[in-house]
């Protein structure tokens, strides 16, 4: 596991927003972030706000809960949300194409552990955390993810 690069609170939803906002156009393919925490701790609506920043245009982002995989195309690289909650192991997430798009498309993966060693190691780690009047983040990644992501502030 890398260091944590950062960890902020994330007050409400509209500080989850901003802060998947800030991250969106500073990704390219290849890029891989793995969003782990429960269920309720901001993991799909991040998504959903780094979707929307990163084509640019209000998009109907569903939770891939149960088609497990939601593809959006875009000029400057696909993205794939990926919800692997359902899955018993990992080879059924190989299954579903990961491993190709883990090259060519922005990956964003809820639940990353049904990956086991499959996930990249040059993924960016966000570990969502729920309390009671807030959620926190913690984002770990290598030294090359420190410099990309240097001025995020929430």
């Amino acid at each position: 596991m890398a260091d944590i690069l950062f960890q902020f609170e994330l007050r409400d939803e509209g500080t989850t927003e901003s802060l998947a906002q800030q991250i969106a156009p500073r990704l390219k393919k290849g890029d891989t972030l793995l969003l782990e925490g429960p269920i309720g701790a901001g993991k799909s609506a991040f998504a959903r706000a780094l979707i929307r920043t990163r084509l640019d245009r209000m998009e109907d982002v569903p939770s891939p809960t149960f088609t497990l995989v939601q593809t959006y195309e875009h000029d400057a690289g696909d993205i794939w949300h990926c919800d692997l909650y359902r899955l018993t192991h990992p080879d059924e997430a190989l299954e579903l194409g990961l491993e190709e798009a883990f090259e060519t498309a922005i990956c964003l993966i809820e639940w990353p552990d049904r990956l086991g060693s499959d996930a990249p190691n040059s993924a960016l780690f966000l570990k969502f955390s729920a309390h009671t009047n807030h959620h926190e983040i913690a984002i770990s990644g290598t030294p090359s993810w420190q410099d990309r992501l240097k001025d995020l502030h929430v």
